[in-house]
């Protein structure tokens, strides 16, 4: 771990893995940090040096970032945010909060006709929406979603709101697909709870979620290792949101 901050506080680490390694990082950290056990209080102490380097790295490159990274896969800008933003240090929070008003707040009618793409594991719309929840309160956040995705009460777009086929749960690209089935249903989870009460969305996004999270589940275990080796971390986040 002193290796691992020594590196991501030097030049070539600087942009290594950002954000989405930095994001599960962080997330490891948080978790640590809340789970009373003496092994976790032990890692957490290892973790903590390189966890306050990526914070520190987040908080110098946010201002930077003029706009998000929208793809479905790695670089996606509010997936890798979402990972950081719980447990996140009150200057992350406030670097995070800035960059969420400046990337989406003016964001309307998205195109979510045109996900996915062929390889993605995350859905840019729902990301962005499920990162956008965490800053605003929900009457603002609602008023936002029904302007970014106006149709959803209708589960449209279908593209968005019906499961994607998985062709070929062996190759690395094409399983990607299996985690963006789950990848959707947590976010849909998380967006439908931070709609206001009685909202005509949520109830679309929790059936859409249950039908995807149907899709993807069986292909966390007993299957090819292209596919398995990470699908269970998006199984989780759907099971625990």
């Amino acid at each position: 771990m002193a290796r691992e901050a020594e590196f991501f506080a030097s030049g070539p680490g600087r942009t290594r893995e950002r954000p989405y390694g930095w994001g599960w990082l962080l997330t490891l950290a948080h978790e640590l940090a809340a789970w009373s056990d003496p092994d976790a209080d032990a890692w957490a102490a290892a973790v903590r040096p390189l966890a306050d380097v990526l914070s520190g790295n987040l908080v110098g490159w946010l201002p930077a970032q003029t706009y998000p990274v929208r793809g479905g896969l790695h670089p996606n800008s509010a997936f890798g945010l979402l990972r950081c933003y719980e447990g996140a240090p009150a200057e992350l929070r406030d670097a995070i909060d800035d960059a969420v008003r400046r990337w989406y707040l003016d964001d309307t009618d998205y195109p979510a006709h045109y996900e996915p793409s062929g390889s993605d594991f995350l859905s840019p719309a729902l990301a962005e929406a499920e990162l956008v929840a965490r800053v605003l309160p929900a009457e603002a956040f609602g008023a936002w979603f029904a302007a970014f995705l106006p149709r959803a009460a209708s589960s449209s777009p279908s593209q968005l709101f019906a499961p994607v086929t998985v062709s070929d749960p062996s190759d690395g690209q094409l399983a990607h697909l299996a985690g963006l089935n789950l990848s959707r249903a947590w976010s849909m989870l998380a967006v439908a709870s931070a709609l206001p009460d009685g909202a005509p969305a949520a109830a679309a996004l929790t059936a859409s979620a249950a039908v995807h999270a149907e899709a993807g589940l069986p292909f966390v275990v007993g299957g090819d290792y292209m596919v398995e080796h990470w699908l269970a971390a998006y199984a989780v986040g759907y099971l625990t949101a």
